[in-house]
């Protein structure tokens, strides 16, 4: 089954008739900047075009205030400024804005961040969770031992990288946060809020933060998303009797919601913001299970697709320089983006998409392929390769569990064919909203393993730099080499032979699968 492409997260939906989550609903007050966060500037020509969102990234010789004017003449108003990196919010009704403005002394790239005007509400559904049952629940409970949690049996994804005997050595520092850039986390959830860090959370959507209280949750409603839920569960779910755990249960999570209301696509202005917010707010990893919308990948020979990657890649590295380490999904397609050659069927995917034939190594997949990210891959329980999870030589770091339906672990009464738990137990368990616990696949729910590592690598070494914390990330991974045999999307096993390289760097696993123990040594 594909990726999301047209529905947004890096999860995997599940076929017809299961419990889902729906696409993201409107939550008046929150759908971007308020009036008093507009930067003021001249008077704006009107225009009676569609109101647009764009970008402008300027160059460090000129200055700003010959932008700003310019950007009024053009016909926009500024929403915000990141000053630090020289990006600008701008909307606009000119339909030639962006090609108006690059002409400006100052102005390096300039362009829309998504093909679809401002309040416009795209057709995306967020898929891909099945809740755990009554029957599933108390199954695990019965299987429980000493020190575990009520569905800790459930949770193969943390034995494949021997988090719980990490557990026993090192939990995590409290004084490490990592940062959910995503759909909202809801930290309500009794096995997230004593981890939940409020004073470093915020809602980016729109571009400027908002931190009213509760601005970082999901939207509210059958429409909400309980991806970033899952997500932060997976890292730091609380060792505390109650349903799961995380890789690190002793850090500080907090939610950085980046969703567009109405729909679930993150757009260049918010990733900007949440990346920016991180910076400045002492997260030390930043856990990035999606890609930038509405292009899946951008390519520098467009326009507007390079302002949309000059933007994000500003925000990263300024992110790292502030001491972030940025971790993000490779993604569901299963495309190799070490090739010159990949088919894109899913772009723009806020309007109407149309195939494209791309060279990833021109136009890129963001944040995953930005210079000083982190980029993970997906493996089942069996330790192969995820059948959706993209791949690459040199492209790929390191993997992590993720989920694969066809790789079905022993269960914990040891009967592998119990109809009751298998139909889950090749998905990866964690917390979803209103207190429930639910099961996703995807390289979305690979990526929080290693940011869960991530931390405790932090919180063992509290000094190391982003640079550091990578290298240690690769050195602590457990390479099986390229594997013989690989699963396809119809569940058969076929040969691996898309796999290059060796036991030490490989296009699948990277560096090799992330395992705890070895982070807390």
């Amino acid at each position: 089954m594909a990726h999301l492409g047209s529905r947004r997260r890096r999860v995997l939906a599940l076929p017809a008739g299961l419990a889902l989550t729906a696409s993201l609903g409107f939550l008046p007050g929150m759908a971007s900047a308020a009036p008093q966060d507009a930067l003021p500037a001249a008077a704006a020509t009107t225009f009676n075009g569609p109101k647009m969102s764009y970008v402008v990234n300027t160059t460090p010789v000129h200055s700003t205030g010959v932008v700003r004017r310019a950007i009024a003449q053009a016909g926009g108003t500024i929403v915000t400024s990141y000053d630090r990196i020289g990006v600008i919010v701008v909307h606009s009704s000119n339909p030639d804005f962006a090609k108006t403005i690059r002409n400006t002394p100052g102005v390096e790239s300039a362009g829309a961040t998504r093909t679809a005007p401002l309040q416009s509400v795209a057709t995306t559904e967020e898929g891909g969770t099945e809740l755990l049952t009554a029957e599933e629940a108390a199954k695990a409970a019965e299987a429980a031992g000493p020190g575990q949690e009520p569905m800790e049996p459930n949770q193969w994804d943390m034995r494949a990288i021997q988090a719980d005997e990490a557990s026993k050595i090192n939990d995590g520092s409290p004084s490490v946060t990592v940062g959910v850039i995503d759909t909202g986390v809801d930290d309500t959830h009794e096995d997230l809020k004593a981890n939940f860090s409020k004073e470093q959370s915020a809602s980016c959507v729109g571009g400027v933060a908002n931190t009213t209280e509760g601005a970082w949750r999901p939207y509210p409603g059958p429409q909400g998303s309980d991806h970033g839920t899952h997500v932060a569960g997976t890292i730091a779910a609380a060792r505390n009797g109650i349903g799961v755990t995380g890789v690190a249960p002793g850090v500080k999570v907090a939610g950085i919601k980046v969703s567009e209301p109405g729909t679930s696509l993150f757009y260049t202005e918010a990733v900007v913001c949440g990346f920016m917010w991180a910076a400045e707010h002492d997260i030390d990893v930043t856990n990035n299970s999606y890609y930038v919308d509405p292009w899946y990948f951008n390519c520098k020979d467009d326009p507007d697709q390079k302002a949309l990657l000059d933007a994000v890649t500003r925000a990263t590295k300024y992110a790292e320089r502030k001491g972030v380490l940025n971790v993000a999904a490779a993604g569901n397609e299963n495309y190799d983006l070490a090739s010159y050659e990949i088919l894109d069927q899913s772009s723009p995917n806020d309007t109407t998409p149309g195939p494209r034939t791309i060279d990833p190594h021109k136009c890129f997949d963001i944040p995953t392929q930005l210079p000083g990210v982190v980029t993970v891959s997906s493996t089942g329980s069996k330790g192969f390769k995820s059948y959706f999870s993209s791949f690459g030589l040199g492209v790929v770091d390191v993997s992590a569990p993720g989920g694969d339906k066809w790789q079905i672990p022993d269960t914990p009464d040891g009967n592998s064919s119990d109809p009751v738990i298998r139909g889950n137990a090749g998905r990866v368990l964690s917390t979803v909203v209103n207190g429930q616990y639910g099961y996703k696949q995807g390289t979305s729910m690979a990526t929080p393993h290693v940011a869960g590592v991530a931390a405790l690598l932090k919180s063992t070494h509290p000094k190391a730099t982003p640079a550091q914390l990578q290298e240690m990330l690769k050195a602590q991974a457990v390479n099986p080499g390229c594997p013989t045999k690989v699963y396809n999307s119809a569940g058969k096993l076929i040969d691996a032979t898309t796999c290059q390289g060796d036991d030490q760097v490989n296009g699948y696993y990277g560096h090799g699968i992330v395992n705890a123990l070895n982070a807390v040594k």
